[in-house]
Order: structure tokens, then sequence, then C-alpha cells
């Protein structure tokens, strides 16, 4: 491979804000997937993750796709994305279980639920390095180089309308995606630097804290808390934890919490409750992407209530790591159901994957 940009590349990437900026930007969709860099020199391809690892051998199809609907030789920053069985939504836990050792099951994989590969930016064509070039420049040649791809390669939609990239934060999340990235018109391609701009959905809702896992440095502190929501059966389900905690109030948390520690034959989370397929934590132990973690738990009375903080769900759990907001002590925990959550409008994907349309370029 003898391309004018070579892996590995550390993505350019952004920092979050509280609103859509103004003036001078380019609006792009926020898609939920994983962030790839692509590097082509004829049938040499390599696809590497965020972190510059390689991710080539995990998605077959997409390889295939590359060579079939990228030019000869460039790199393409982008996004690996996988839909769901209708086609309509992102889905990102099927995205996670594309991360397989055996190449059977890879392959398997890959004809099961194929990936998508989402092109938002060029860092190099042919011979030419484009990486100190400003952004409407390389977003002008992406869409001159990828104008013949067809799907699985898509470009990302891309707008200088503020408006327009409102409309999108809302209507887009019902299809699975993120949010909305701002990119500045004349900023040229800054590896593993955040000089664009994210903004997010965030949401809060008051969970019931029915467990804690210690912090992997003290014995005597918390690492995280485990949160759940009563279904509609009345089931108190694990929808995920509380993270980021400041190390004087992981210590104060774990004293706190002392007299609510109970045993599992008296919590809801019993082990024996597996057989039954009530979601605890341990569904989430065979995980590829916590290999060698602990995710046992000390089982609490479901006695307190938290609030926190959050972007979106994955199906029933949190796609991310809450925040934590404030107690509420004023909170029946009996009272927090999926039904305090904020449901998204409903959006087809493929609107969005499929669009021929010319928007309104930077």
């Amino acid at each position: 491979m003898r391309l004018p940009v070579m892996p590995p590349v550390l993505p350019m990437l952004a920092k979050s804000v509280a609103e859509v900026p103004m003036n001078h930007f380019a609006f792009e969709p926020k898609w939920d997937g994983f962030r790839s860099i692509v590097f082509r020199d004829g049938d040499e391809v390599e696809i590497g993750s965020r972190n510059a690892r390689p991710m080539t051998r995990y998605f077959p199809e997409v390889v295939e796709a590359i060579k079939t609907n990228l030019p000869a030789r460039c790199v393409v920053d982008g996004e690996l994305v996988v839909p769901d069985s209708s086609g309509k939504r992102l889905e990102f836990e099927t995205l996670q279980q594309r991360i397989h050792p055996a190449d059977s099951r890879v392959r398997l994989l890959a004809e099961q639920t194929p990936a998508h590969l989402v092109a938002f930016d060029l860092l190099a064509l042919g011979d030419r390095s484009l990486l100190a070039e400003p952004f409407a420049e390389r977003r002008r040649t992406l869409e001159e180089a990828l104008a013949d791809a067809r799907s699985p390669v898509h470009v990302t939609p891309a707008t200088t309308d503020r408006e327009i990239a409102l409309r999108w934060f809302d209507e887009f999340e019902g299809a699975g995606l993120d949010g909305v990235v701002a990119k500045p018109l004349d900023v040229t391609y800054q590896p593993d630097k955040r000089v664009m701009f994210k903004v997010k959905h965030v949401r809060t809702a008051d969970c019931v804290v029915a467990g804690y896992r210690v912090h992997k440095t003290e014995d005597r502190a918390i690492g995280s808390l485990l949160l759940g929501l009563y279904d509609a059966n009345g089931d108190l389900a694990n929808i995920g934890v509380v993270g980021a905690l400041p190390m004087t109030q992981r210590r104060a948390l774990f004293e706190e919490l002392q007299p609510l520690v109970t045993t599992f034959e008296e919590h809801p989370w019993n082990w024996a409750m597996e057989e039954l397929g009530t979601r605890t934590p341990r569904h989430s132990e065979s995980s590829r992407w916590s290999a060698g973690k602990d995710l046992t738990f000390v089982p609490l009375r479901p006695e307190r209530v938290i609030e926190v903080r959050y972007d979106h769900m994955e199906g029933a759990r949190l796609r991310h790591t809450a925040q934590f907001v404030r107690w509420r002590p004023d909170r029946d925990p009996r009272s927090c159901t999926y039904e305090q959550l904020e449901e998204p409008v409903t959006y087809d994907l493929a609107e969005i994957l499929e669009s021929r349309r010319k928007p309104k370029r930077p």
C-alpha cells in the first residue's frame, strides 16, 4: 500500500456543545456506529478503528463494497453502521456482535447482519493528500469521488443551513442517529484533535438503584451504580449504570449504601431468574467488549431513586453510561417505569442512507 496518507491514522474529533452552532459551518447527522478510517490501494483495503486498530477482517462484505464503490486509491473517513431487520433504524448492539474471533462466525454475520459504510470526509485521493485542504474542499471532492457509489456505501447528507440541521437533529433520532455534527468550513483535517463540534440528545430519567460494583482500585469505593426501571409486568429490568463519579463521592456512597446491601435470594435480579429470561446485569457478562472485566455486583434493596442524564436508549437499555444528576428521595421506586422515557418520532433510516438529494453544499 503506497498512499499519500498511510495507516494508522487517528480520526479528527469533536467537542460536545449544548446547541447547534451558527455561521460558517457544514452540518451532518451524527451516526451511531464504529468510526472508521478506510484505506484503499487497488485490491488492498484496510479499515482502521477509532483507536487505529485493524477491523478489516470483521467486515468482509464492506471490504468488497469498498472495492466496488470507492476510487482505486483513496483514504476515507466514515462510520460503519448496521440497520435492524426492518432496515428502518440503526442497531448498535447488533453492530457490536460483528467483532468475533471465529472466521466462520464473521462470515455468517456478514451475511445475516451486513454493515454499511457512511463516508463523511476524504483524506486522500490518488497521489493527492487532502489533509491540508479546508473541509469545504474535502467535502466537494468527496461528493465527486463517490458520485456513483451505491449501497452499502453512502455519502452522509450535509448542509450549511442551520434550520435544516435543527430539523435533522429532531427527525433523524427516530432512525437511531445520535445528533448533529458541525464542521468549520475552513478547518483542515487534524487527526486526534477536537476541532469539530457535536450536539447530542440529552434526557433525564428517575431510576431505581438496585446494586453497585466495587471500584477497581479501592475495595471501599463505588465503581458504578446499577440502574433499574419497572416494566409493564412489574419486573425490575436492568437498564445500565452510572459512572464517572468523583472519588470522594465514590467513597461516601460506599458507606451510605451499606445498610441497603441484601442477598440475591431477596433481590429481583436473583440469578435463578436467568432461566425465566429476566434481564439482569449478567446478560452483558459475555460481551467481547467487556472481556476480562468483573461484571458481578453487590445487590441492594431497591429502595433509593436517582435522577440520571442519558442520551438515548438501545432497545430496553441505555446506549451509553448515564451521568449522575441528583438523588430523588421524593420518588417512590415503584413509580420509576419505562413510561417516563421519551420516545423519538420514527424516521426511516433508508431515506437517509439512500437519499440522492442535492443538499446545500458546504
